[in-house]
């Protein structure tokens, strides 16, 4: 795996005439749905957006960054804003079905323990949850990505409001946290060439 990360970077510059294909798609979003997430509630949405015009807007709200309408796809990890006991209750429906067990005994203490816990945050609070949950989810579809040797780089760099605004993501109980896009790197993308730099690991890992 070394040698994929090594690969990847932050692309600038994408090759608008190479598309990932479908099955691609697929394979970041069963990344993506596999991931680790607080409780198991994975309190986010993913928009895969390709349509053009879309991305045009959604340009304007990113600060005209090219990656936006150059990749094949762009992503948008969305997070909800209506965590409540409702929203859990769905979560703990589906366990019992996939499992076929009954919300008794244990599961049902697990239950009421979540409930407390997500009851105790204030709304800011469940956004930055909600987020870091999404970041993981991120994470993982990075990986993925640099196995595949597709180029996923995520960007912060837009404006959240704007793009609820054009998504319509308010309506949907949905706020933007992060996005991604997803292609191909463009030959000319210079940034391929440079060496990658980190922290050497005596000034990041410390072992007790």
């Amino acid at each position: 795996m070394k040698e994929h990360l090594i690969w990847r970077y932050g692309v600038k510059r994408y090759d608008t005439q190479r598309k990932v294909t479908p099955e691609d798609i697929r394979e970041l979003q069963n990344a993506i749905r596999l991931a680790p997430s607080s409780y198991g509630l994975q309190p986010f949405k993913v928009l895969f957006i390709s349509d053009q015009e879309l991305r045009a807007k959604l340009s304007i709200a990113s600060f005209h960054q090219p990656q936006v309408t150059e990749a094949s796809c762009l992503a948008v990890f969305a997070v909800e804003t209506d965590i409540n006991e409702i929203f859990i209750d769905a979560y703990f429906n589906e366990i019992c079905q996939t499992r076929g067990v009954k919300l008794e005994g244990n599961l049902l203490k697990h239950r009421d323990s979540v409930v407390s816990s997500i009851n105790r945050k204030s709304e800011e609070e469940k956004c930055n949850w909600a987020s870091h949950q999404a970041y993981l989810a991120l994470g993982f579809m990075l990986m993925e990505a640099a196995y595949l040797k597709i180029d996923v780089n995520a960007m912060e760099g837009f404006m959240p409001l704007q793009y609820d605004e054009i998504l319509g993501l308010k309506d949907s109980g949905l706020r933007a946290a992060v996005i991604a896009g997803i292609g191909h790197r463009h030959s000319d993308d210079l940034y391929q060439h440079q060496v990658k730099v980190r922290r050497p690991e005596n000034e990041i890992f410390i072992n007790l």
